[in-house]
């Protein structure tokens, strides 16, 4: 069984190393199976795709997933890298909070 992850899909992260490292962006999908995740504008691939009825075929560009441990959350205050803890609040809510800033993740 896969264990939990702290990413969720929409957190704002930053991806703290390999080819797209320093890049900013929202985690378009969780594959926790792979322990991966898609964040917009990093790790972009070229695709070669055969025309069809729907498309014109050609070389697009889209973003290939990056494992769990390249990314990190982006602190709510000052955009840099945080880890992330976990909190109740005081009507009982569990809430995921960044460990540089103390600001809630959670909406």
């Amino acid at each position: 069984m896969a264990e939990k992850l702290k990413i969720k899909k929409g957190d704002k992260v930053v991806v703290v190393s390999g080819r797209s490292k320093g890049a900013t962006g929202e985690v378009l999908r969780v594959e926790p199976s792979t322990n991966r995740v898609v964040v917009s504008g990093a790790n972009k691939v070229t695709k070669h795709v055969k025309p069809s009825r729907t498309s014109a075929g050609g070389i697009e560009e889209r973003e290939a997933p990056v494992h769990i441990s390249n990314v990190m959350h982006a602190d709510p205050k000052d955009g840099k890298p945080t880890r992330v803890g976990y909190k109740f609040l005081d009507d009982g809510r569990k809430v995921r909070f960044a460990k540089r800033s103390g600001e809630v993740i959670d909406r």
